[in-house]
């Protein structure tokens, strides 16, 4: 019997042979925005997504692919099915929970390193200075034990893991979520968010 979350760790990884190969095939879906894909994942496991964002799904966390498709339908799932909306963000503090305990007992250790990433993206999308340390250490990390030839991509990582840290000691939040959460932009945040890639 095939597993309830392998279909959905099919479609976000792909089958490409190497790790700059499932770059190549899914950095679009990973970090681009195109209707007819946030379509796809509305359709394909919306109702999967709902679950995890009510509660469900718990025990898929007994294996470390099940762990790792429930970070996904709670942290990035809702940020394509639920664009522009707070639900968006609906997971996240549940993610981050998850993500906390499933790292204190090495689940994250025994993912590949791709697959890594987006448990320690969970940690990136938190406003939280310490987590966003914590995860520019983990992207550190990572970056230190992947092949030579996956060092450029996973230095995007961490790149990426910096600004994010970096924003979030500058404003304590991420502005550019204020419009859809409903908060009220100060003077400096309408400054940053007017300067080029301030928005993630």
């Amino acid at each position: 019997m095939q597993a309830p979350w392998l279909d959905l760790l099919n479609w976000w990884f792909g089958q490409g042979a190497t790790v700059g190969e499932i770059a190549r095939q899914k950095h679009g879906l990973w970090f681009g925005y195109k209707p007819e894909q946030d379509a796809e994942a509305r359709d394909r496991f919306g109702d999967l997504t709902d679950q995890a964002l009510a509660g469900g799904l718990g025990h898929w966390t007994e294996s470390p692919h099940g762990w790792l498709a429930l970070v996904l339908l709670l942290d990035q799932l809702p940020r394509m099915i639920y664009r522009g909306t707070p639900r968006a963000f609906a997971g996240d503090e549940r993610a981050l929970q998850l993500v906390r305990e499933g790292m204190a007992h090495g689940g994250d250790v025994l993912l590949t390193p791709i697959q890594r990433v987006f448990i320690y993206l969970v940690l990136e999308h938190a406003e939280s200075l310490q987590t966003q340390e914590h995860a520019v250490a983990q992207f550190q990390m990572l970056h230190g034990l992947v092949a030579p030839e996956d060092r450029k991509l996973f230095a995007d990582f961490l790149d990426f893991a910096e600004r994010h840290r970096d924003v979030i000691a500058r404003f304590g939040r991420f502005p550019h979520r204020n419009d859809t959460l409903c908060r009220q932009t100060t003077e400096a945040e309408q400054a940053f968010l007017a300067e080029p890639g301030s928005r993630f």
